[in-house]
């Protein structure tokens, strides 16, 4: 059962493409974070770089404007999670389902999505139960997980809920120099919900969450730096290449994400129909300390300090009414609004390759490249609102039994601000002495911009019922995402709309009784002055250029493939599911300058194939006793990270399988046993960048590796 049409209704009878992974599912792999879904959803992929971002059929746009929507939106529980770099959900604990909607959603979820909706839904409380459920792992690398949940009845008509979580893991590498780990990573938050169920016309859903998730996951070297940097790494015992996980930096690079939120939904009955409202308020806070030396600062340094924190807070209301679904004419309607606030004061300063300390003696310049010249200030300080509201419906008329037919609409204002500002931070407290800063560009000539849009999005579904278990679609829809004002080098740079076409066919269809279950669809989208997010250069102030994450418009791209899943029981302990996908995802359209032309090539961090495959056996082995086995293996062909794919930036073909085995006990009330997460250590890079005189860099990520450890699970 799924909601992706925001009603519950049965995947097999709802005309969307969509991964579904269960929150079992979820917790058989062993994974803990949300990003870890693309290994379960094939079409899915997160970026790490340029702002971080999920994709869906190889399109999304990782980007650091403030004004920049995301082309795949999470919504947890109905509230979309918007805020500029946090994923909007730490620890994946208690987790009912995860749907994953391919291609445009504009009609039917909260803001304009022209790629994609991750959909997750938390369990609810459960009225009249009282349980506790709990899990504990622990292994290599000092892999270590507790959760736990408990649900309390509070009378017949109310039931609390709640979920704490505690996830940890050591390094992939070593900051050789601090006698630190590199790539370490800790999470740990929590999940209240009260449902109150008085009346049977009406039940009202309070939630609260809050999610902390820190690491210290950096760019290190792989090739390209100076020869008398190299020589300087090997000698302090760090060797760049495309293995590397390594660096011998002073200053320890680290991310801090904060998140919490509050939310109400209330259901009503107003006769036959459903009335539904969801309020929510949300703040984030994002401290991102990324130094770039490689190198002892007093030996060699590039941006020794650079820091940026960012905080945001949002407030949503939508409201939706939907008639009885067992009518000829069904329909819903409903009214959105959406403003969220950002806030970011951001510092770089820069030596651009010279020491900070010579003999113990400091540095008396220092480049802004967060300054500006002319300009007092060593600090950018970023304002944005991001404000939308809409109206949307989908009306289904079923002519047969077997023949329906669904349109659905959307009409969306968008008003979005952002302004530039520079500030003055006090040096001492921070780096501990005083240099001269020096801009390296000119400032904006316009520092505040503001950009509204209106647009109208469509989508127009028939479907015929083929058989009792067979359905055949197909969907025609339109997307749209707001044009948006970025400060590119300290230049004002303004952006235009993206809007999307999506053709879909699909077949979903269950056989011999429910035994096999074969999904197809094939799909292609057509975009329109899609938001591309490339490296630019930009001057330094000495002559020279540094590079700089800049977004604009690309004129074309299209994205077009297959989707299929099959899933198999062929006896009732055993299950098999396949899932795949190919996708040829390309510029038709792209001249970024006169002498710069990236028309057919792929979208970064685009695979054209990927794939997952898992079982799950549960054999009894007496009347309190049973076995509990998973494996799971997830593919993904070679595919680059940058735009226009440059060959220092392939990622070869890699995949990872995942096991797990337990013993149930006490009648299935306790569980041990033992994992294993990617068996074979198999490695991979998560993303290239060339980052000016340091050379090529990457990340890694801790999947990256072999973590093999033993857990206990128990509920009462």
């Amino acid at each position: 059962m799924v909601t992706a049409q925001r009603r519950t209704e049965n995947s097999q009878r709802v005309p969307v493409a969509i991964q579904t992974v269960s929150g079992e599912a979820i917790e058989n792999a062993g994974y803990t974070s949300i990003t870890d879904l693309q290994y379960m959803a094939p079409g899915l992929q997160y970026d790490p770089t340029q702002g971080a971002a999920f994709q869906i059929r190889g399109v999304g746009t990782t980007s650091f404007d403030f004004s920049n929507a995301k082309s795949v939106n999470v919504v947890v529980d109905d509230v979309v999670m918007d805020a500029q770099r946090a994923n909007g959900l730490i620890g994946l604990v208690d987790i009912a389902r995860v749907e994953v909607l391919m291609g445009p959603q504009g009609t039917l979820f909260g803001k304009n999505s022209t790629s994609g909706v991750i959909a997750v839904s938390t369990n609810r409380p459960v009225l009249g139960e009282q349980s506790v459920r709990g899990s504990a792992s622990y292994g290599e690398h000092n892999d270590r997980n507790l959760n736990g949940t408990v649900n309390m009845a509070l009378g017949d008509d109310a039931a609390l809920r709640f979920s704490l979580f505690d996830n940890a893991q050591d390094g992939f590498g070593k900051n050789v120099t601090l006698n630190k780990l590199v790539g370490s990573t800790h999470d740990y938050g929590g999940r209240v919900r009260l449902l109150v169920d008085p009346l049977e016309s009406f039940s009202i859903l309070l939630s609260a969450d809050y999610g902390h998730h820190w690491d210290s996951s950096v760019r290190t070297p792989v090739s390209g730096q100076p020869a008398g940097v190299t020589a300087l790494l090997n000698g302090l015992g760090v060797y760049p290449g495309p293995k590397n996980a390594d660096t011998a930096d002073s200053e320890y690079g680290q991310i801090e994400t904060e998140e919490w939120g509050l939310s109400a939904r209330m259901d009503a009955k107003l006769g036959t129909h459903s009335l539904t409202s969801i309020t929510a308020y949300r703040q984030s806070g994002y401290n991102n300390w990324t130094p770039a030396n490689l190198l002892p600062i007093d030996k060699f340094a590039y941006i020794p300090y650079n820091l940026g924190r960012l905080r945001t807070e949002k407030v949503s209301q939508e409201i939706h009414l939907a008639s009885p679904s067992d009518q000829k004419l069904t329909y819903l309607v409903g009214l959105f609004y959406n403003r969220l606030e950002a806030r970011q004061d951001q510092y770089q300063w820069a030596t651009l390759g010279a020491p900070v300390y010579t003999n113990g003696v400091p540095t008396k310049v220092l480049y802004a490249l967060s300054g500006a010249i002319g300009e007092t200030g060593n600090t950018s300080r970023f304002h944005s609102v991001n404000e939308s509201a809409a109206i949307f419906g989908q009306v289904q008329y079923n002519f047969t039994d077997s023949l329906r037919l669904a349109v659905g609409g959307r009409y969306t204002h968008d008003n979005n601000s952002q302004g530039l500002d520079y500030v003055y931070l006090d040096p001492e407290p921070i780096i501990g002495f005083t240099p001269v800063f020096v801009g390296t560009s000119a400032p904006p000539v316009y520092r505040f911009g503001r950009v509204k849009g209106n647009n109208v999005s469509i989508r127009v579904s028939p479907e015929y019922q083929i058989a009792d278990n067979a359905m055949v679609y197909a969907s025609f829809s339109t997307g749209y995402k707001p044009a948006g004002i970025a400060f590119v080098g300290n230049k004002y740079a303004p952006y235009e709309d993206e809007t999307v076409k999506a053709w879909e066919v699909g077949l979903k269809s269950e056989w011999f009784g429910r035994r096999l279950r074969v999904n197809l669809d094939v799909f292609r989208s057509d975009f329109t002055d899609f938001q591309a997010t490339i490296l630019t250069r930009v001057p330094d102030g000495q002559g020279g250029y540094l590079l700089a994450t800049a977004i604009g418009n690309a004129g074309g791209l299209r994205s077009q493939g297959v989707e299929a899943t099959v899933t198999a029981r062929p006896v009732s302990d055993l299950s098999f599911t396949l899932s795949g996908t190919y996708t040829d995802a390309k510029f038709t359209d792209y001249v970024y300058n006169a002498t710069t032309d990236y028309t057919g090539t792929r979208l970064p961090n685009s695979p054209d194939w990927s794939a997952t495959a898992l079982v799950d056996y549960t054999p009894r082995l007496g009347d309190n006793m049973g076995l509990k086995l998973h494996a799971d293996y997830a593919w993904r062909s070679k595919y680059w990270t940058v735009v226009g794919q440059p060959d220092y930036s392939l990622v070869p073909a890699y995949g990872l399988v995942n096991v797990r085995a337990g013993v149930l006990l006490l009648d299935d009330r306790l569980e041990v046993g033992a994992y294993a997460r990617n068996l074979f250590d198999t490695y991979f890079s998560t993303g290239y960048q060339i980052y000016g005189a340091l050379g090529l860099l990457h990340y890694t990520s801790p999947n990256a590796r072999r973590t093999a450890g033993a857990f206990v699970n128990f509920r009462f």
